[in-house]
């Protein structure tokens, strides 16, 4: 491991507003202490809102200085990536901004029921091989709602076109409402501050020429879910390194 990722590591282990928490500690069916408790945490009774997968954090930095009156709280299993969110809030003195470092499927370790209001999906890996891995999946839509309150909102922004046209497909199979929904965001006409907010990854996207996509939907709770049964065209720039993709079109 570099020296670099060794000060890192390091850092956020001082940072009052990270918290690691090494699966194995979490296995034994235990849960983390500030599960259902968050506000105590925050000092608040405002919204929870979570960014899965945050990578670096813009979006959880971003969201928590567009919307003082909620919390916001980064998680990835990425301790570097995460470093470069937490070091920017805490030395901006934030307080309605949080990461934890752990894996997403242990969530419900880390949240009680109703506890969160909004989940958002900011780039997330397709997965075009295996459903399961997908964080818009089925799997992960009965993991989401043990958290979320009772219609609470999902977003998910990527460049992918399969990620985006199959959760589409899962969000109609499950009759979820949807509030918007466009394969070209930047070109909608939807003005929307939030939505401006954008990641490394997606100025290296729009630089290509490649569009970006948005959905948000209600997570109606559910009992049964359905995998959507469609072929999808997978996305053909995924096969080259990031410094090779272009908009195939």
């Amino acid at each position: 491991m570099g020296k670099n990722k060794l000060a890192k590591f390091a850092d956020l282990e001082t940072y009052p507003h990270v918290f690691q928490i090494p699966s194995t500690a979490l296995q034994s069916g235990s849960s983390f202490e500030l599960k259902g408790k968050w506000n105590e945490f925050f000092k608040n009774d405002n919204p929870i809102v979570l960014e899965l997968g945050c990578g670096k954090g813009e979006y959880t930095v971003g969201l928590a200085r567009l919307f003082p009156d909620k919390n916001f709280i980064g998680i990835d299993i990425k301790g570097a990536r995460i470093w470069t969110g937490a070091k920017e809030s805490f030395e901006s003195g934030m307080k309605n901004a949080a990461f934890v470092r752990t894996n997403i499927e242990m969530i419900n370790h880390f949240f009680a029921e109703n506890e969160v209001s909004e989940i958002w999906l900011t780039f997330p890996d397709p997965q075009m091989k295996k459903t399961t891995k997908r964080l818009t999946a089925t799997n992960f839509m009965k993991l989401y709602q043990q958290i979320l309150k009772d219609k609470g909102i999902i977003h998910l922004k990527t460049d992918s076109n399969f990620m985006f046209t199959y959760t589409s497909e899962m969000v109609k199979a499950n009759n979820y409402p949807v509030a918007f929904s466009t394969t070209d965001l930047y070109h909608s006409g939807l003005v929307d501050p939030i939505l401006s907010i954008q990641t490394f990854y997606e100025q290296q996207w729009i630089s290509r020429g490649i569009d970006i996509k948005y959905i948000q939907f209600v997570l109606e709770k559910r009992e049964h879910f359905i995998e959507p049964d469609v072929e999808i065209e997978k996305d053909s720039y995924r096969s080259f390194g990031r410094n090779q993709r272009t908009n195939p079109q």
